[in-house]
Formats: C-alpha cells, sequence, structure tokens
C-alpha cells in the first residue's frame, strides 16, 4: 500500500533534512522537524531553550519512557508530573508525533518517529547516511568551521542520536531491521535519494 507517513532517521551531515524536505515538496506533504519543537512547547508548557536542549538527545537511560507515556495517556494520569524536563519533552514529542501522523501525508524528521509510529502500516521508515568525506565537506560548507575538528563534531552528534534512540526504543538506531529504506547520500545523491523514497512510497 501507498505509504503517506514518512519518517527520516539520519547520520549529521548525511544531508537527510534536506531529503526529507525535497520528499515532502515532491509528493506535496507537510514537512515536520524544528516546527515540532513548537508544538512540543505548546503541550508540555516548558520553555523553548528547554524544549531544544531536550530535544533528540538522550543526557540519561530513560528505556520505559514510551510504556510510561502511553499508560500515563490512556489512564487519564498527569504524564508529565514528577517527570524530568527530559521525560516531560519526550512524552509532549510522543503526542505530538501520533497527533500529526494521524493527519497523514507528512515527512518526520528524527525523534524516534519510526518506533513512535511502529505499529501503522502507512508508515515508511528511511535511514540516510554517507562517509565521512562526504558529512565532513556538508557540515563545512553548511555550518562552517569552529575550535572543534570536523570529524569529532560530527561524531559527538550521531553518538548523541545513538544514545537517544537507544534510550528511547531499546534499539539500535541505524541497524537495517528498524527501517524499510536505507540510502548512502553521498553516493547515490540527495535529489535520488529523494526520488526513490517517493518512488517506494507511491508504490501500492
Amino acid at each position: 500500500m501507498a505509504k503517506n507517513i514518512i519518517t527520516i532517521s539520519r547520520e549529521f551531515g548525511s544531508g537527510g533534512r534536506s531529503i526529507g524536505r525535497m520528499i515532502a515538496e515532491k509528493l506535496g506533504y507537510k514537512f515536520y522537524d524544528s516546527e515540532i519543537i513548537d508544538r512540543v512547547v505548546a503541550e508540555s508548557g516548558l520553555s523553548k531553550d528547554i524544549v531544544e536542549k531536550y530535544d533528540e538527545y538522550a543526557t540519561h537511560k530513560r528505556s520505559f519512557l514510551y510504556s510510561i507515556a502511553i499508560n500515563a495517556t490512556t489512564s487519564g494520569m498527569d504524564p508529565y508530573h514528577g517527570m524530568s524536563f527530559a521525560n516531560q519533552v519526550q512524552i509532549a514529542q510522543i503526542k505530538v508525533i501520533n497527533e500529526i501522523a494521524r493527519d497523514g501525508n507528512c515527512v518526520i524528521i528524527g525523534r524516534g518517529a519510526d518506533y513512535i509510529l511502529r505499529d501503522r502500516d502507512d508508515v515508511l521508515n528511511v535511514f540516510i547516511y554517507a562517509d565521512m568525506k562526504h558529512k565532513a565537506e556538508r557540515v563545512l560548507s553548511r555550518y562552517g568551521a569552529n575550535e572543534k575538528k570536523i570529524e569529532d563534531r560530527i561524531k559527538d552528534k550521531d553518538t548523541k542520536r545513538k544514545v537517544f534512540y537507544r534510550s528511547f526504543t531499546m534499539r539500535e538506531w541505524g541497524v537495517y531491521s528498524n527501517y524499510n529504506l536505507m540510502l548512502d547520500s553521498g553516493v547515490i545523491g540527495l535529489e535520488r535519494c529523494a526520488d526513490i523514497v517517493c518512488d517506494v512510497a507511491r508504490a501500492d
């Protein structure tokens, strides 16, 4: 069946966000990345600074967060009571991402969306990666250099994403069994990656 929800997980510097935006434009889907932050702020009541601090990056292990959030939602409990800021942000993200998915026709970047929406059959989960050379060139061209070695910047970002994904899902980030498509943007190119995802998403 055609997929009307596409989740994009990506290595830092692989161009996954840009590919996601291309896909949304080609399919006429809504695009969600930083837009999710504003909705989480409204849902959680936390400041934008706090939400941005804990968005997509884990600072400690919280393996049972998803079940806690679901239980709190279904039982009528206050899901934020007694929770750390990090947990409050992730609980709000779960609710927001499910709301976005209910509207359909969307591309969602990161934030464990592939796991949150794992029970739906209208979701296409994509992982974008590239070799270090391509990622370093892209990061330097988009964000410029700083005092930290570019390879270390990339490894640090990806390590944080791995920790977030593992602590949130109890699965390993970047492992093929968690995704429907894994594409090397350095070899294939961003535009072609977007076209491939669109072709798969449209297939019956």
